[in-house]
């Protein structure tokens, strides 16, 4: 193997996931549909593509272990992270990935239809205009918003009993004493992403009751 195989192959080992041949081979297939687009349309601040298996393809599926059974939508997904990593090492969950900009979710639609992804689909829509006739398990973002403001834009899409989940850099410990009042934070986990020397922290948030 390459050394950038090697990498994704021992970081999923690390998250516990298997790195099945076909998972490997989705991922770097993104990743090159990725390299192509980007040039044209700036889908990532990360210019180094050897950085793009820590810092979006492990770094997003450092959350993997904490998703609830069931549908998963991913609010503000940019390019992809993290919703289109989990969907690629786990082909039998609906993914939806939610994202407002006209040309990342043409890069989105052309990677589902590429790699023929029938587990996700793309709504190319702000968060808080998605209608929830479609009610989800688990509710992702990324570098999203502050906690606030993601429970106040996406809790209606939350199916009863499901999570929010924010990816977040440092502890967030102003952000939890501004939540909405409907809200409760369940659990603040610290991620260890392979290849990453960062802080990287996993918020879940559920609906008080």
């Amino acid at each position: 193997m390459s050394p950038p195989d090697i990498a994704l192959a021992d970081g999923l080992a690390t998250l516990g996931i298997e790195p099945g041949a076909e998972k490997m081979a989705r991922l770097l297939a993104y990743l090159d549909l990725l390299q192509k687009w980007n040039a044209v349309y700036n889908l990532t601040a990360i210019r180094e593509p050897r950085q793009w298996i820590s810092h979006h393809l492990l770094d997003s599926l450092s959350i993997f272990k904490y998703l609830p059974q069931g549908a998963l939508a991913d609010i503000g997904t940019g390019a992809g992270f993290p919703g289109l990593p989990l969907a690629l090492v786990d082909p039998e969950r609906p993914v939806t990935l939610v994202e407002a900009n006209q040309k990342k979710s043409a890069f989105l639609t052309q990677v589902v239809g590429e790699l023929g992804l029938a587990n996700v689909r793309v709504v190319r829509q702000r968060v808080e205009d998605v209608p929830p006739e479609h009610r989800f398990s688990a509710v992702a973002s990324r570098a999203f918003a502050e906690l606030a403001d993601f429970a106040r834009l996406a809790g209606h899409l939350l199916a009863p009993g499901g999570l929010l989940l924010a990816m977040k850099g440092l502890f967030p410990h102003e952000e939890l004493a501004r939540l909405p009042a409907g809200f409760v934070c369940l659990s603040v986990e610290a991620l260890t992403v392979p290849g990453l020397d960062a802080t990287r922290h996993l918020v879940i948030l559920g609906r008080r009751t």
